[in-house]
């Protein structure tokens, strides 16, 4: 069987959308929005131009979805955090968090959950091992990494409005 052929089209103003026929001979489509957001369609077997099904995913839930879909994409060197007990998710900072505009040290993250805030990706841009002078911004996604409790504890806290 050949590879699946993945098409881009550049949308102006908008993103990219990546279409992919799959073996079935189904549609798919990804539209990435400039935002970070995501729209997946689905369309029908018996009409592939008609879209049957759409979804509108934020930025931490196409990243999720990446995770789902790819979980050996990691290299062998690499510790899986599930073998050591840990979870390793991404919480996005809401443009109505309290913490929009204040420092990371300010959550006191690991002294109240336990968990390392490991990296914040905000836009198109990773950046790792953020120190506590940190200065979070709505829209942020932080990955976290802790035990299944803390990781939700930090989604708690962060999700204070």
């Amino acid at each position: 069987m050949s590879a699946p052929r993945l098409r881009t089209t550049p949308l102006p103003g908008i993103g990219v959308q990546y279409d992919l026929v799959t073996r079935e001979q189904r549609h798919l489509s990804v539209v990435a929005h400039r935002d970070g957001t995501r729209t997946v369609g689905l369309y029908r077997a018996d009409d592939p131009d008609s879209c049957a099904e759409s979804l509108r995913l934020t930025g931490a839930e196409a990243g999720s979805l990446i995770d789902a879909l790819m979980p050996t994409h990691h290299s062998a060197s690499l510790l899986y955090t599930t073998d050591l007990g840990l979870v390793a998710e991404r919480v996005e900072v809401a443009a109505t968090s309290r913490w929009n505009g204040r420092l990371l040290g300010d959550t006191r993250m690991r002294t109240e959950t336990g968990c390392s805030i490991v990296a914040v990706l905000r836009r198109a841009e990773a950046i790792p091992s953020p120190a506590p002078d940190f200065r979070l911004a709505g829209g942020d996604t932080l990955i976290v990494v802790g035990t299944r409790e803390g990781v939700d504890a930090a989604a708690a806290i962060l999700g204070r409005e």
